[in-house]
This record gives structure tokens, C-alpha cells and sequence, in this order.
């Protein structure tokens, strides 16, 4: 079996870490010496510096972003007969939570500029059964939570944020996360804050929410052995908190060198005759995006695309080929092909190309050189 080595690979983590190696040896090295591994003094730190960074008053560790997804739609009492509102375009945790409870996943296409949730959809399909909405901050942009938080309201529905994707995102100033009645995050390691494997986060500003959700994350018990509810076991390991705290420092930087090669990206696309029509990311006005992937549309050509700069050594990768009401395991909804035109197009069209702060002038400049190359 032939190993392809990437000239430019979609993300490399190996220049962050060289660069923290000693740090983290050292934030790992402490909770060894403290034998402390689950919840504790760490998660609790994580736990604080998170809220702050995010503009939450609370935020609870958890085993991952999926785990997130779950204890939010738990602490709400979704069941069996709830619907929830969410898009077919997403990675599956988002719609998996949803249907684990029982409740019926209803999907709503996309607005085809930014690929997040159409409110004007979104509202078309509640119905009486509908508890909740699961909008979806993808690639590291912010689904328009203003008029989700009005839907919200005006139908008495509670709103979830899936910002796995979006952690220090903004939409008018406002973190990810910080705007509905509770956010999930997630630090797998390929995440714009990535832990040493698996963990996520919950984010609220309401104190009975976030105890509910201390609990269930502990199998429901308010102590070991005194369980109030039937929870989960989903808690954050203190050597992922550690490794976090020692990244969180640098979150900032890091979202701001995205931004400078997602611009260079973006430049190039407007200014350069390709020969073939390429559409860069849409950025909404008073919208702060943090490319956790740079998205590029292709129509009709993205597949040629991609093989082009696979055959260079450039590695790219498609979010997402197969819109979630098309998954064989959702084949009870009954939705057919063409039911959401707009998430069924982008699965086809969108391509994600390597951004990332560790990504140098000279791989960009190589990237977009392969691009100008291609010749449908």
C-alpha cells in the first residue's frame, strides 16, 4: 500500500505542538503528580475560562461534543414524540442526539450562502410537536441567531447551539454558543481547540440548566450514590482540561491566522480568471467567522477539483457528500431525494481546502498556483 505524503495536508497539528510540546508535558505532568483524572480542580479551571471566554456565566465539561448535543436535548426533557428542528447538512452527531431520545429529527434546508440553517424553513416546519431547534454554526460561522432567537420566542421553542465547529465565532459581538438556552462545544483534536482526544463542553447562562446538566453528565446523581434521574456518563478527563487550558491562551491568535489565509484565499478567487466558476466563503455583515474549514463551491466541477489537487500532493476534503436525510439510518423520516435541494447541491458543489494558522506563504502560495492550474 503506497502512502501518499502531502505536500500541503488539509491540517497538520504537528507545528502547534512542537511549538507547546513543553507546556504540555508540564500540564500533563501536574495532573499526574496529582492523580486526579476525572472532573476536579482542572475540568473545574477549564470549566471557568471557557465560560469567560465564551460570555456564558456557566459551563459544564463532558466527554465530547456529541455527549453535549445529548445532555442539552436531556436537561430539556426531549422524548419519544418531540420533534426538533435542525439541517440535513452536518455532521451526524447533530441529528443522532435528536433521534437517541427517541424524538423525531425534522429537517430544514440551508441558506445556500452561508450553509447554515434557513430560518424562513426552519419556521415553515414547526409544528405542534416541535420543542426545540438545533441551529448549526458550521465550518466556524454563525447561523443567523437573531431571527432563530425571534422564531424561538414567538413559538415557545428552546434553542440549542451546535457550535462544535464555532468556538470564538460572533454574531454581533456575541460569542457561539452564548446566544441560545444552552451550547455545545467540541475539542476533538482536528477542532480550532483541540484536546489530546476526546472532549466537549456545554455553555449556559442559567443556573438551574447547569446543574441539571452536572448531573446527568454523573448518571444523574446529585453524589455518587444518590441518583435523582437517569443520566449519562459523560465527564471531561482533568489531562484533556489540562492540555486545553495550556491551547485556550493562544485560541485568539490562532483564529486570527485562519482569518489572514482565509483572506488570502478569498482575494485571489475574487481577483483571478479562473475559467471556471468558484465561489469563496459568504461572511454576513457584523459576523466574525473563525474558518474552522475554508469552503469553496465548485459547481460542476468539484470532484475534477479535488482530483487535480490530490494528483499535486494538496489535500482536500468534502463537509459534507451526504446531506443527513439521505443516511440510510433516516430512511424512516421519509425524506426523498430532492426534499432539500439546497443541502443536496452543496453536498455536491463544496470543497474545503487546507487553512490553518500553521499553514505557510509558501504551501498557500502552492495551493492557489494548483488552483489556477486546473482546467475543467
Amino acid at each position: 500500500m503506497t502512502t501518499i505524503k502531502w505536500k500541503v495536508p488539509l491540517l497538520d497539528l504537528g507545528p502547534q505542538h512542537r511549538a507547546l510540546r513543553a507546556e504540555l508535558r508540564a500540564a500533563v505532568e501536574r495532573v499526574l503528580d496529582s492523580q486526579r483524572f476525572v472532573l476536579g480542580p482542572e475540568v473545574e479551571a477549564l470549566e471557568r475560562e471557557v465560560a469567560q471566554y465564551s460570555q456564558t456565566r456557566f459551563a459544564v465539561g463532558c466527554a465530547s461534543g456529541s455527549d453535549a448535543l445529548l445532555l442539552a436535548l436531556m436537561a430539556l426533557d426531549i422524548k419519544a414524540g418531540d420533534e426538533v428542528i435542525t439541517t440535513p447538512f452536518s455532521f451526524f452527531a447533530t441529528a443522532g442526539a435528536i433521534a437517541r431520545l427517541g424524538a423525531r429529527p425534522v429537517f430544514a434546508d440551508i441558506d445556500p450562502r452561508t450553509y447554515t440553517l434557513d430560518v424562513s424553513r426552519a419556521e415553515a416546519a414547526v409544528t405542534a410537536r416541535t420543542r426545540a431547534i438545533i441551529p448549526v454554526h458550521l465550518y466556524g460561522q454563525c447561523a443567523d441567531m437573531d431571527a432563530l432567537l425571534d422564531l424561538s420566542r414567538v413559538k415557545g421553542l428552546s434553542l440549542v447551539e451546535d457550535a462544535a465547529q464555532a468556538i470564538g465565532a460572533k454574531m454581533g459581538g456575541r460569542c457561539a454558543g452564548s446566544m441560545g438556552l444552552v451550547g455545545c462545544l467540541s475539542f476533538y483534536p482536528s477542532k480550532n481547540l483541540g484536546g489530546a482526544g476526546d472532549g466537549g463542553m456545554l455553555l449556559t447562562s442559567d443556573e438551574d440548566l447547569r446543574d441539571r446538566l452536572r448531573r446527568l453528565r454523573v448518571h444523574g446523581g446529585a453524589s455518587e450514590y444518590h441518583h435523582d434521574e437517569v443520566g449519562i456518563n459523560s465527564r471531561l478527563d482533568a489531562l484533556q482540561a489540562a492540555v486545553l487550558r495550556v491551547k485556550l491562551r493562544l485560541l485568539e491568535h490562532w483564529s486570527e491566522g485562519r482569518r489572514k489565509r482565509a483572506a488570502r484565499y478569498t482575494n485571489f478567487f475574487r481577483e483571478a480568471d479562473l475559467g471556471f466558476e468558484l465561489s469563496p466563503p459568504f461572511t454576513p455583515p457584523d459576523t466574525l467567522h473563525i474558518f474552522h474549514q475554508y469552503v469553496i463551491r465548485v459547481p460542476g466541477y468539484r470532484d475534477a477539483l479535488m482530483k487535480h489537487l490530490l494528483q499535486s500532493g494538496i489535500e482536500s476534503r468534502v463537509y459534507y457528500p451526504v446531506p443527513l436525510h439521505l443516511q440510510p439510518c433516516f430512511k424512516y423520516l421519509g425524506c426523498e431525494r430532492g426534499a432539500f435541494p439546497e443541502a443536496e447541491r452543496a453536498a455536491l458543489e463544496t470543497l474545503a481546502l487546507p487553512c490553518y494558522p500553521e499553514l505557510t506563504d509558501e504551501q498557500q502560495e502552492y495551493v492557489l498556483a494548483r488552483v489556477g492550474s486546473f482546467r475543467p
